[in-house]
């Protein structure tokens, strides 16, 4: 107990932070509930999504298929516009988005979904007059296509990011719980920005790539200190990681917060969201469902 309270002194100086490093310490097996009563209520609701709607998340247009029409001209009211198309369409999801070309405003792109080109020329025309205005429709079932297309490719790039961490560790229990940690991460932020109500968009799709690189990152960087170091108690090793960990999502949160708040395109908004979300996830089901799940492991080969 000395020679643990010695590691606790020694990576933190603060009173309250090794405090809360011996509570963890003392209690890290049933905080190991809290990320999977978490995973569990994150697929009821959206096992409930599905049931009630057809899909687990709503998607915007570029995933659902909807018709785009770009207005050339840059003296347009993002805002007012697509507050009055929102009016005239109310059942139609809108989305209004200003093109730049070296930092000048040159068109502005309007995107609904379920309104023919017809119908939203004939708007744009009475509001805006005769313009070049160029048209691009994507069907409905060319939406979901895609969108099938896009699970698949996030479905390869879990499989083969799986395949990757059980070559490295070459033990299957670690290499479960890193898989684990990862898919937690998806599934619970793709329940929260179903509960928000975000309109999942090609961009989103992205961000949820990305989120599995962070995760894995994460994840190897714990079990690496865990694993393939034999100095040190196993909780100092724990200690030890979190230390770089916390200061890797930190720092990425910092950076993405920033960008979320300045942005100006939905897009990078979206895909901002889903990160900021996903990387405190990633704090929950690393260091706390995947830690103590390596600790236990190793203390059940006899190791301390």
């Amino acid at each position: 107990m000395a020679e643990q309270n010695d590691v606790y002194n020694e990576f933190s100086k603060n009173k309250h932070v090794s405090n809360m490093l011996k509570y963890y310490e003392k209690n890290y097996k049933k905080l190991i509930f809290i990320p999977i009563i978490i995973l569990v209520l994150s697929l009821c609701f959206l096992g409930y999504k599905y049931a009630s709607t057809g899909d687990f998340v709503d998607k915007g247009i570029s995933l659902k298929g909807g018709t785009t029409v770009t207005i050339p001209s840059g003296d347009v009211n993002t805002a007012e516009l697509k507050s009055y198309l929102s009016s005239v369409f109310p059942n139609s999801d809108i989305s209004v988005r200003t093109l730049a070309n070296l930092g000048e405003i040159t068109a502005v792109e309007v995107s609904a979904s379920d309104i023919t080109s017809g119908e939203m020329l004939t708007i744009l025309k009475a509001r805006f007059g005769d313009l070049e205005y160029s048209v691009e429709e994507m069907g409905s079932s060319l939406g979901g296509s895609f969108f099938r297309e896009t699970i698949i490719a996030i479905i390869f790039a879990f499989l083969f990011m799986a395949g990757v961490v059980f070559f490295f560790f070459r033990e299957p229990v670690p290499s479960l719980a890193i898989v684990l940690s990862a898919l937690s991460n998806m599934v619970v932020t793709l329940a929260v920005i179903s509960m928000l109500g975000v309109k999942l968009s090609t961009a989103g799709v992205a961000a949820f790539l990305m989120l599995i690189g962070y995760s894995v990152d994460t994840n190897i960087l714990l079990s690496t200190k865990v694993l393939k170091r034999d100095r040190g108690l196993i909780i100092e090793r724990i200690i030890s990681g979190m230390k770089t960990g916390f200061l890797m999502t930190l720092t990425t949160f910092t950076a993405v917060l920033i960008a979320y708040i300045f942005s100006q395109s939905e897009s990078l908004s979206q895909i901002m969201l889903i990160l900021m979300i996903g990387l405190l996830m990633d704090v929950l089901n690393t260091w706390i469902q995947n830690a103590g799940i390596l600790r236990m492991y190793l203390e059940k080969k006899g190791k301390k």
